[in-house]
């Protein structure tokens, strides 16, 4: 136990009664931007410590980025709950179909109605000028930018800038199985701020190239001052500089809060074959973690 009162990180992890979550946010295979955060949580303590940031995971002429992402996880696989990304890692169902299609204004897959029907339910607020695009779309999609107190830009699965995500991410799921769940860090941080009375103002900049810095900073020192996780400063530090790194923290606390029943579940009709993405409720209820 160190002065603080908080446990020894060397000492607590070397044994049982924690909980792990990994938070991964992926960048383009050629780049170095990806990073991985690691929680932990100990019920004794009632609180999730960030025990290691891997900043800018970079690759070089031996090794690429993805085995050492690989070789990262691999060295936590012992207590991993869940592996929380920021990308799909799940292409959408009608790039794999086999049967002979009759274009997707009048298919009769459970998925490509569900879509029409909420195409059709959204015509009705506002008109709609274009087709979905079901080989490109998935049915997530739909709520998350339709159905949620805002609209918040969940980009297409197979669209321009996501697709080479999903495709680096699927070869590194192939080669580390595990509880795997996607995240959208943006409604993530949206509704952990909303949780913590931050305002809709700063939460809708963590990203910006300007303001970004500062309004990372204030959720951090939240988080903190609400004794919901420690975080090292040099830690803190890189987040708040770096929005991948932070964005891969709030993965990995997405990943801790659907362990805990605080993620939103499908919708009772939602199509059954159709990947989720893990956000947390829009009320969170700290006390039952």
């Amino acid at each position: 136990m160190s002065n603080s009162g908080l446990p020894n990180f060397e000492f607590s992890t070397s044994g049982s009664g924690f909980h792990r979550f990994i938070g991964l946010s992926l960048s383009g295979g050629k780049n170095d931007k990806a990073c991985i955060a690691v929680i932990e949580y100990f019920p004794k303590y009632h609180k999730i410590f960030l025990t290691k940031i891997y900043d800018r995971i970079v690759g070089d002429i031996n090794h690429s980025a993805d085995q050492k992402i690989i070789e990262i996880l691999e060295s936590y696989k012992e207590s991993i709950e869940y592996i929380s990304v920021d990308t799909p890692f799940q292409q959408p169902l009608c790039i794999d179909c086999k049967l002979k299609c009759p274009g997707y204004e009048v298919c009769k897959v459970d998925h490509i109605v569900w879509m029409r029907k909420q195409i059709q339910k959204k015509q009705k607020k506002k008109k709609v000028k274009k087709q979905f695009t079901p080989y490109t779309q998935k049915a997530v999609e739909f709520i998350v930018n339709d159905e949620l107190e805002e609209n918040f830009q969940l980009p297409h699965a197979l669209g321009a800038n996501s697709a080479p995500l999903l495709a680096r991410c699927m070869f590194l799921k192939r080669r580390f199985s595990g509880n795997w769940i996607e995240v959208f860090p943006k409604l993530s941080v949206w509704r952990i701020g909303r949780a913590m009375s931050i305002s809709k103002g700063d939460l809708r900049f963590h990203r910006h190239s300007v303001t970004g810095n500062e309004v990372r900073e204030n959720i951090l020192e939240e988080l903190v001052d609400h004794k919901l996780a420690f975080v090292y400063e040099a830690d803190k530090k890189i987040m708040v500089q770096n929005n991948h790194a932070f964005e891969a923290f709030v993965c990995a606390l997405t990943g801790f809060l659907k362990f805990f029943d605080q993620t939103e579940e499908r919708p009772k009709d939602f199509p059954e074959n159709e990947s989720w993405v893990d956000f947390p409720k829009e009320k969170i209820k700290w006390d039952n973690v």
